[in-house]
């Protein structure tokens, strides 16, 4: 039936691509998130000691090598100072800490003697892991490069990223969920779909008030709330917000304020295609 069918324009078909590809990349960050959680898991229940050092820096590339070729803290114990700073070195040339990161993984080392049952299968396990997040990291960067093309070939681009606190990744977000916002009559509207508006709270025929809101669009929600939160450093969104703190309000309460002006702002430049101009969020 020809007359159903519709023209697709270039912007949308790179619209659809940022949303396969951001859907892509956040099943990456949740494995990834999972993957080093047991990893750190496992570290704890064989060498706590161990874990408070490498826990934290677990997604450094230099850490995952060093853990794919010592999973163990036998390993570790043998291979020596020298050697496991070499072996980071490798996998990251420009570290500059790799010796005293080093030292204190052996420092770690001599904080237990009592070797835990399941200590080896727990580093052969380890061992996967960290292979596994390694790739998983790298091909999240890969994804990253795809977005910031895709981000670049939209005319809208250079409007959204002209806007304080909106990066490429969070640029990306916003140009998936809302488009050129054509589909919202008003920032009214849109603030809604991203969930920015107070909810009510009714029982019976009595109204209890207004809460947070806690619906709505949660991708857009959470990219509008880190792009906020990024323009603080820019004086206008620090002035809005510190008016808002002087007003009582908390630091979230202020954010959600900060962010719902900041939406007026947003409707507005795509709506229009023009570019941010300062002192906005100082005018509502």
């Amino acid at each position: 039936m020809p007359h159903l069918l519709h023209a697709i324009e270039a912007d949308e078909s790179v619209r659809a691509e940022l949303t396969l590809v951001l859907g892509h990349d956040d099943d990456l960050a949740q494995d990834a998130t999972r993957t080093s959680n047991r990893m750190r898991g496992l570290l704890t229940s064989i060498h706590p000691a161990l874990e408070r050092v490498l826990g934290p820096r677990l997604r450094h590339p230099a850490v995952l090598a060093l853990l794919q070729t010592f999973a163990s803290p036998a390993q570790l114990a043998q291979a020596g100072t020298e050697q496991i700073a070499q072996t980071m070195l490798q996998a990251a040339p420009h570290m500059r800490s790799a010796h005293t990161l080093a030292d204190r993984i052996t420092t770690a080392l001599t904080e237990q003697t009592v070797q835990v049952p399941g200590t080896g299968s727990a580093g052969e396990i380890i061992s996967g892991l960290a292979e596994s997040l390694s790739v998983m990291l790298k091909r999240r960067e890969v994804l990253e490069s795809r977005v910031a093309a895709l981000l670049e070939a939209h005319p809208l681009a250079k409007v959204l990223t002209s806007m304080p606190g909106v990066a490429v990744r969070t640029g990306a977000r916003i140009l998936a969920e809302v488009g050129d916002a054509s589909e919202f009559p008003t920032a009214a509207h849109l603030a809604s779909y991203a969930g920015l508006t107070p909810t009510t709270r009714r029982s019976g025929t009595s109204i209890r008030g207004e809460g947070p809101p806690r619906g709505g669009n949660k991708t857009l929600k959470r990219a509008l709330f880190l792009a906020s939160f990024a323009s603080l450093s820019i004086p206008e969104s620090r002035a809005y917000h510190d008016r808002k703190r002087a007003e009582k309000k908390r630091h979230n309460a202020a954010l959600i304020c900060l962010t719902r002006r900041r939406v007026d702002v947003l409707h507005a430049i795509l709506k229009h295609h023009t570019l941010y101009q300062p002192g906005h969020e100082q005018t509502a």
